[in-house]
């Protein structure tokens, strides 16, 4: 029978991590969020300093049912919900809404799902972060005044049903400062003159070259007949090659994904959505089935921190040694600013 009760939020990561931690722990999922504000009213008592009135969610009722009797019967609970505020929420939510003991419920959390993450967490249990917690709070408070107060003021004075957000009225204002500083930009005409040479040795080399300077000058190309003008003089001449300067070029390892940089760069490369990009990083991270085992393959996705746990350095490291020679190691791992 399970000593341990592990609580995480998704069926996928449950199984992931029951495999990893075999028949001392039994792994419940809570399915995401088992409590929210009413979906009827406001919801939030603002005379009482902003304070929110939470209801179970119906089809939860079952599964909270099922980790309050499974905790009754553990030796230890622990509240493995994702590393960040909203996985902080979750797990006082849990905690309050199945009557957990807060004395024997402990909080860890891991940034990526493997053996050796989950087991370093276990032995690192701590107390819930209720800054966390109430950081979420104030989101979803903020959330729900905006969307339930200002979308029927606006709605009513512009006669059209519309929506406004904790997030999508600030963007939609950045839309609309840049959108007018594209009408009121002045076009101005500019041309840039490129040419196209060739060596005169038996390799007949070709090669691209811009023009910087007349005599000394920088030109002003703003018309186009400036730009003929130059074009008819430079015709059939020939050109010196006066000076060589070679240097080496060098370019900086890209830091790793954070989540902004990983939606855009799906976006750019794959053409996906953020929905379908978070969608895809969340099972990658939850684990998939590799050889008939669960395997995690990314860190944890919803986050704006660079670092890198020192093993996987040390591993990416042993990696490229093995695979392509010590000469392509920097001397140290890179250090990424991070605003975390």
């Amino acid at each position: 029978m399970p000593k341990h009760l592990v609580i995480v939020e998704s069926p996928a990561k449950a199984h992931t991590i029951a495999n990893y931690l075999g028949r001392d722990y039994l792994v419940k999922a809570s399915v995401g969020h088992v409590r929210d504000l009413p979906k009827r009213g406001l919801g939030v008592d603002v005379a009482q300093g902003f304070q929110p009135t939470y209801q179970v969610i119906k089809e939860k009722e079952p599964i909270l049912k099922e980790i309050a009797q499974a905790a009754s019967s553990s030796d230890g609970i622990y509240l493995a919900t994702d590393p960040d505020r909203e996985g902080e929420a979750i797990a006082w939510h849990i905690l309050e809404a199945a009557g957990l003991d807060p004395q024997r419920a402990r909080r860890i959390a891991f940034h990526q799902v493997t053996p050796a993450a989950v087991r370093e967490a276990l032995a690192n249990p701590r107390p819930l972060d209720m800054n966390l917690v109430s950081a979420q709070q104030a989101r979803r408070v903020l959330d729900r005044l905006v969307g339930y107060e200002v979308s029927p003021l606006l709605s009513r004075t512009l006669k059209k049903p519309l929506s406004a957000g904790r997030v999508q009225t600030v963007a939609l204002r950045l839309v609309v400062e840049r959108e007018r500083e594209i009408l009121n930009f002045i076009p101005q005409e500019y041309w840039t003159l490129d040419a196209e040479l060739q060596r005169r040795t038996p390799a007949q080399e070709r090669f691209r070259v811009r023009l910087f300077r007349i005599a000394g000058q920088e030109p002003t190309l703003s018309r186009q007949e400036e730009v003929e003008a130059i074009l008819k003089a430079l015709e059939g001449a020939t050109y010196t090659v006066t000076a060589v300067r070679p240097g080496k070029r060098q370019r900086h390892p890209k830091p790793p994904f954070v989540t902004s940089s990983l939606q855009a760069e799906a976006g750019n490369r794959l053409h996906f959505s953020p929905r379908q990009t978070m969608r895809l990083a969340q099972q990658l991270y939850e684990g998939i089935d590799l050889g008939g085992e669960q395997v995690g393959l990314i860190t944890y996705m919803r986050t704006d921190s660079t670092h890198v746990a020192p093993e996987a350095q040390q591993e990416a490291r042993a990696f490229v040694r093995e695979r392509w020679s010590e000469a392509y190691l920097p001397s140290r791992p890179p250090v990424y600013r991070s605003k975390v």
